[in-house]
């Protein structure tokens, strides 16, 4: 699933692909948020993103699809 990370003051947003579930990377980000802490998440790739949790303006997670692959009709 796409995660994206908007940083306070900044243009660009960190937009990775993770494989956790979206209530996983929901429970991540609102624990580093309540303990003012840094959001660690790793992407599919098994790389870690880090973030301190007070220059965070938002984390936006994409909704959990199953990728289709050929050139079916629905």
């Amino acid at each position: 699933m796409e995660v994206k990370i908007g940083i306070q003051n900044v243009g660009r947003e960190i937009v990775f692909e993770s494989s956790q579930n979206a209530d996983a990377v929901a429970d991540v980000v609102a624990e580093a948020l309540s303990n003012q802490k840094e959001l660690r998440l790793k992407d599919d790739k098994g790389r870690l993103i880090m973030v301190p949790a007070g220059v965070i303006g938002y984390v936006e997670i994409g909704a959990e699809e199953v990728r289709r692959v050929g050139f079916g009709a629905l």
